[in-house]
């Protein structure tokens, strides 16, 4: 069991309940339909990645130095992709220009395929013990 992992993935998860619930709630009549749209894609991947690394956080199939890998990958992937398009699918509520940060939510999303990447690579490596 990996404690950072369960931590990190449970944050995310209760973070991406809070945020989905405040953009249905509070934002959904301030936003436009396209906007709302990229705001759930948002809530949606953060979900996802939350739920892996929980999952991760219960398994062993990664090496300790390919989880610290992965690891920041993912927190950081997360942060970088939904949290620019938080704050993107936001622009008009605020006097801040978030535009300026567009090319941190493809960054992001690479980073999460990077991971995705290296888990596939290590399960076709992974080897069972024999009991």
């Amino acid at each position: 069991m990996d404690k950072k992992f369960l931590i990190a993935g449970t944050c995310f998860g209760l973070l991406g309940v809070i945020t989905g619930a405040f953009a249905t709630h509070g934002l959904q009549p301030l936003l436009m339909d396209a906007s709302m749209k990229s705001f759930e894609t948002a809530v949606k991947y953060q979900m996802y990645h939350a739920l892996l690394m929980l999952l991760l956080g219960a398994n062993n199939f990664l090496t300790p130095k390919l989880r610290d890998v992965i690891f920041y990958l993912f927190v950081f992937g997360i942060i970088f992709f939904s949290g620019s398009i938080y704050l993107l699918a936001t622009n008009n509520l605020t006097d801040l220009d978030f535009k300026s940060i567009a090319l941190v939510t493809p960054f992001g999303g690479s980073l999460l395929i990077v991971a995705w990447g290296l888990m596939l690579i290590s399960i076709f490596k992974f080897k069972r013990e024999k009991v």
